[in-house]
């Protein structure tokens, strides 16, 4: 199994949701995200980052607020948003046409 790190340093872009489980916008999100993973197969890659499980990568990424999606790429973080973002912004940001 990959590590978060060898994940990130893709060429392949990763989009990275740092959510909590006591969180309702990331609840919310889930079905939105799981529509992503499917749209992006093969095109890029969805993770999802719990942050209460993972504190050192949330803190490494200052993660303040959930949910955050990030999308990484070559190990650079190329994009960055706190809060609720529909479906089809997230796809433009990753480059795949809906």
């Amino acid at each position: 199994m990959e590590s978060f790190g060898e994940l990130i340093k893709s060429d392949t872009p990763v989009l990275v949701d740092f959510y909590a489980d006591w969180c309702g916008p990331c609840k919310a999100m889930n079905p939105v995200i799981k529509e992503v993973a499917q749209a992006v197969k093969g095109k890029a890659r969805v993770i999802k980052v719990d942050i209460d499980k993972s504190v050192q990568a949330a803190q490494a990424y200052q993660v303040q607020a959930v949910p955050t999606f990030m999308i990484f790429q070559n190990g650079k973080i190329k994009w960055r948003h706190s809060g609720m973002i529909d479906k089809g912004s997230l796809l433009r940001e990753l480059g795949i046409r809906n």
